[in-house]
């Protein structure tokens, strides 16, 4: 990890080369045919893995959906927690300008198949998270910009996570099998530490996340029980995929570094709070702590904001602040308390749980949901209390199973981008009440809207695409809610 930041200096550095603004004659002076004129695929991919991390994260994760998913309560500022949801163009086109570096890799003359099939996995996952943000997306023609094409057809939701060539299943599936046969290696990768089995691995893991994604819309499982059979997935924490954030500047978790008032903004939920405290659960103490009001009185104790309420609804309801519980150490004074996410070997297990308890696999449902929660329990570092499986509310039995099933997989996605917000939408467990404040007319919303620049730039485009899908607006569900 410590080398990413020499890989960023690096890409600027040879950005700046590209740039006009740097010294104009630069190119006839200081021309050195012995050295190479465009950047190696290993610095672009070292770029692609950091800011996606990063950004799933810190902004996606911990500043927008930890609000939406209720692990997180806002007390003024941040108004997406009363679903004032906007376009969040800024993921938007970050995304796009990294799936460009994707292709710039994959066309860049040192490259190789193992460098493709890498970066077909990033790909997969950065357009999954576009398709599930918005809906209908440029996709097949989403990066034509290079050739002229700037207003790209939306395609639907189904091609992009369907289509028998170059859908998102169908990249993660080639992706796979190329990097079980390749005897070709990469560099500048700080996830897996250029270990393409375990490339493989999240590949693997990832498909099986989006088939149960679309599980509504299929018919037929037995691509699923196929994939479940080889059994190549994440073999547990240490295959997770994660990028840790350090110590020093500058990859520390950000939030560690941003003003007080902007981590004092987020608090822990009641809805939480009353999830952790049914199971008894010592994760408790990790993700949030003690209100200052009973620490200071020498009684430590956890105490939830219910989400959405502004500021004059707090005032007048007499919410003292400092009696309410912040998240955290983890979040806030350690800078490298959290890891970048993508995916975590718990979600995996819950997972094959759900599919095992759904019929959609064989398997023993219970063995998944207890490997999922031990796996939680590790990577948080606490140990797992004897007797928890045992408890009444966690112990797995026919009545309410997928419930109990779907509850721990939504903690285990805590700070994982809109992962949980997305099986909230899929599943509508845990089932989530909009607060008194909220600003959708007591609907959960269920996406973004499109970006004012589509409709600029591309608005035959993007109105077909908004009216395919029932308008552009945040309660029009994509293909596999319906």
């Amino acid at each position: 990890m410590k080398t990413s930041t020499l890989y960023n200096t690096i890409i600027l550095v040879a950005l700046c080369f590209w740039s006009s603004s740097c010294t104009e004659g630069f190119d006839e002076i200081n021309t050195n045919p012995n050295s190479p004129e465009s950047i190696g695929p290993q610095f672009l991919l070292s770029n692609v893995i950091s800011v996606a991390a990063n950004e799933n994260t810190y902004t996606q994760g911990f500043r927008l959906s930890n609000y939406l998913a209720q692990f997180a309560a806002s007390v003024e500022f941040e108004r997406v927690d009363r679903y004032e949801m906007g376009s969040n163009a800024q993921y938007w086109n970050g995304t796009f300008r990294l799936l460009n570096d994707i292709e710039s890799i994959q066309n860049n003359p040192a490259t190789n198949e193992a460098y493709n099939a890498v970066s077909d996995v990033m790909k997969a996952y950065l357009f999954s998270q576009l398709t599930d943000m918005w809906g209908d997306i440029p996709y097949s023609e989403a990066l034509g910009a290079k050739n002229g094409s700037f207003t790209p057809k939306y395609d639907t939701q189904e091609k992009v996570y369907t289509d028998p060539q170059n859908g998102i299943l169908a990249i993660l599936k080639r992706s796979s099998e190329t990097l079980k046969n390749t005897s070709a290696s990469i560099q500048g990768d700080m996830m897996f530490n250029n270990n393409l089995d375990k490339w493989r691995r999240f590949a693997n893991s990832l498909r099986l996340r989006y088939m149960l994604r679309i599980s509504k819309k299929l018919t037929n499982y037995s691509e699923l029980l196929a994939l479940v059979t080889e059994n190549y997935f994440m073999r547990n924490n240490q295959d997770n995929a994660v990028v840790p954030y350090l110590t020093s500047a500058p990859n520390q978790w950000p939030m560690s570094q941003s003003a007080l008032g902007l981590y004092q903004e987020h608090r822990m939920t009641q809805t939480v709070d009353s999830v952790l405290k049914a199971w008894n659960d010592p994760r408790q103490a990790i993700l949030y702590k003690p209100t200052q009001q009973s620490v200071t009185a020498g009684t430590p104790q956890f105490k939830g904001l219910q989400n959405g309420l502004n500021r004059e609804t707090i005032n007048e309801l007499g919410i003292k602040l400092n009696d309410i519980s912040l998240f955290g150490a983890i979040f806030r004074d350690v800078p490298n308390g959290v890891d970048g996410q993508f995916m975590q070997y718990s979600e995996l297990q819950f997972a094959l749980a759900e599919a095992a308890y759904r019929g959609y696999i064989s398997g023993d449902a219970t063995s998944y949901y207890e490997a999922g929660i031990k796996a939680s329990f590790d990577y948080f570092k606490s140990p797992l209390p004897a007797g928890y499986l045992a408890q009444s509310t966690v112990k797995l039995t026919t009545e309410d199973a997928l419930n109990k099933i779907l509850t721990q997989k939504w903690l285990a996605l805590i700070n994982n981008g809109h992962e949980a917000w997305f099986e909230i939408r899929r599943t509508g467990i845990p089932k989530l009440k909009p607060g008194p404040d909220n600003l959708n007319d007591d609907k959960y919303p269920v996406r973004y809207l499109y970006p004012e620049s589509e409709q600029a730039v591309n608005k035959v485009n993007y109105s077909e695409a908004a009216s395919r899908m029932g308008g552009d607006n945040i309660n029009s569900k994509v293909w596999w809610e319906k």
